[in-house]
């Protein structure tokens, strides 16, 4: 088949899989290829240092890395101090609290630089990402990753802290206007 005739073939596709949204399935194909030369380097990497391969995580590893990936996603997709890292991909819209902003994707440019944006300003999809590496360093460098993924932790227990101290400061300051 001709380039041109696989343009047109993607072009039909895209109109038939969402024919009344901008849908940039090229730059998910092109995010997607990142993840797998991304997840393929960290398995090649693990092979050549000989590193062993868990068997099966511990439980506690697991929730460390769940809290961590939990917290670095939102730091990186939602932060307002790591927004010039999306900035060239994202348009700022609003702040949303907690020190987190509210960003669109720009629709202009490259279907790649569209998937980028998405990807980059939402905690659920940046996840998948962020998980692969911490597992990755888990093998990689165990003692490291599990120093970093505790202060993620550490960090993201504080989050939950701080909100929930705000809240009761709102509710025993409500409390004082009835007397």
């Amino acid at each position: 088949m001709s380039d041109t005739g696989l343009r047109q073939k993607a072009a039909r596709l895209r109109r038939a899989y969402a024919p009344h949204e901008h849908r940039p399935l090229g730059g998910y194909l092109v995010a997607m290829g990142a993840y797998a030369g991304v997840t393929g380097a960290l398995a090649g990497l693990v092979k050549a240092t000989g590193r062993p391969v868990p068997e099966r995580p511990a439980p506690s590893d697991v929730v460390l890395l769940s809290i961590a990936t939990h917290k670095l996603s939102r730091l990186l997709s939602k932060d307002a101090v790591t927004s010039p890292l999306r900035a060239p991909f994202t348009r700022y819209d609003h702040p949303i609290g907690s020190g987190e902003v509210m960003e669109q994707v720009r629709d202009s440019g490259s279907p790649t630089r569209h998937a980028i944006g998405e990807l980059l300003s939402c905690p659920f999809c940046l996840a998948v990402w962020v998980a692969t590496g911490l597992t990755g360093g888990l093998v990689l460098a165990p003692r490291l990753t599990r120093l970093v993924a505790t202060a993620l932790t550490a960090v993201a227990a504080s989050d939950f802290l701080q909100m929930a101290y705000a809240t009761a400061q709102q509710a025993a300051e409500g409390g004082h206007d009835d007397d």
